[in-house]
């Protein structure tokens, strides 16, 4: 079978959207640092303009000060801090939501400059103005998650955490595979089977991603720091898994249920890796085979880096290098996939050429 590719594109909307990725990567991480370093509740107010400007003076930082000595999180955990320590906590969470302004900023200007140009017909532009709505909203969430820290908690809800980390993986995906798919690729259709495994593997990583974002939220790295065995066993006792009442809140609430979770998420998603990389190999194009032992490789090495984490009680570095591994491992995956799901004339993105 013939693969449809999509018409030709200028190139420069498909680096536009690789650089745009390129900034969410980064952001990602320092908000992954920003989380680390207990940063993420240092700015107690959400001003998405006026925020741009930072404390200036030594009265502004004072100001600033004093709002954030006025939540649990300083009166419990960090009282006695003083006035540089709790700029060095601000810088953190300052670099994490200017980069978020950045982000929007380097998607619409662009998308606005594209569009007057004609570059980008009615399917694709329906499409990039979805993911920069999705971004307006990922803006809510994030004060909506640091909003949870600052009345009754000293850290953000794992809920707000986990669905805020997620959006903006899920974001990230889909700027990948639509820039991926705006390049030609391959004129033989990979196999059905092949196809419905890449997929299925996008989606378990994004999956992942939540999960161990619950794991964060809830310090769940910090206890049960043993591998293979977990509380003592291979399988924790039912009795310790699902006290919580309704059951369901275990998923969400219970340390050892929740890492159990990930960690079997985890096994799950190594061999069905494992198997896809197997069979890509001994049934598909040299392509496909490279692009699915390449994300056999990065799944293994980040469930590595998950173990040697999880048994040295989570330090910052190793903590750190494992959320952006994490990050690695949905962009193989996403590009995997969007490589081998074919582009069919229906689906396909076509992008005519300058109209002005």
């Amino acid at each position: 079978m013939i693969r449809s590719n999509p018409p030709s594109t200028p190139r420069a909307v498909r680096v536009w959207l690789f650089c745009v990725a390129a900034l969410i990567f980064v952001t990602l991480i320092v908000g992954g640092a920003t989380r680390l370093t207990e940063s993420g509740l240092s700015i107690t107010e959400w001003k998405p303009v006026t925020g741009i400007v930072p404390p200036l003076t030594t009265a502004a930082w004072q100001a600033e000060f004093e709002k954030y000595r006025a939540t649990p999180q300083y009166r419990e955990l960090n009282r006695g801090m003083s006035l540089e320590q709790f700029k060095t906590i601000y810088w953190w969470e300052y670099a994490h939501r200017a980069l978020a302004r950045l982000v929007g900023a380097a998607f619409l200007l662009p998308l606005l400059w594209f569009l007057w140009r004609g570059d980008i017909p009615p399917p694709l532009r329906n499409r990039l103005w979805g993911i920069f709505a999705a971004g307006a909203v990922l803006g809510a969430v994030g004060w909506w998650m640091v909003a949870s820290g600052l009345a009754d908690r000293t850290s953000v809800s794992q809920y707000r955490l986990a669905f805020h980390l997620t959006l903006a993986c899920a974001i990230y995906a889909a700027i990948i595979w639509t820039a991926r798919r705006l390049m030609p690729g391959p004129e033989d259709e990979t196999a059905p089977r092949l196809q419905r495994s890449a997929v299925a593997l996008m989606m378990l990583v994004l999956c992942q991603i939540y999960l161990g974002a619950l794991v964060a939220g809830l310090d769940a790295g910090m206890t049960f720091n043993t591998w293979p065995l977990i509380d003592g066993a291979v399988i924790p006792a039912a009795e310790r898994l699902w006290f919580e009442t309704p059951l369901w809140r275990n998923f969400f609430e219970n340390s050892l249920t929740v890492q159990f979770t990930h960690r079997m998420t985890a096994y799950a998603i190594w061999v069905l890796a494992v198997l896809h990389a197997f069979d890509a190999w001994r049934s598909a194009l040299d392509h496909v085979r490279k692009y699915a032992l390449g994300l056999a490789i990065v799944v293994t090495a980040q469930a590595a880096l998950g173990i040697v984490t999880l048994m040295s009680v989570s330090p910052l570095p190793l903590a750190l290098a494992h959320q952006a591994l994490a990050v690695i491992v949905l962009t193989t995956a996403v590009v995997h996939a969007a490589r081998v799901v074919p582009q069919h004339h229906g689906a396909a993105i076509p992008v005519g050429a300058h109209t002005r």
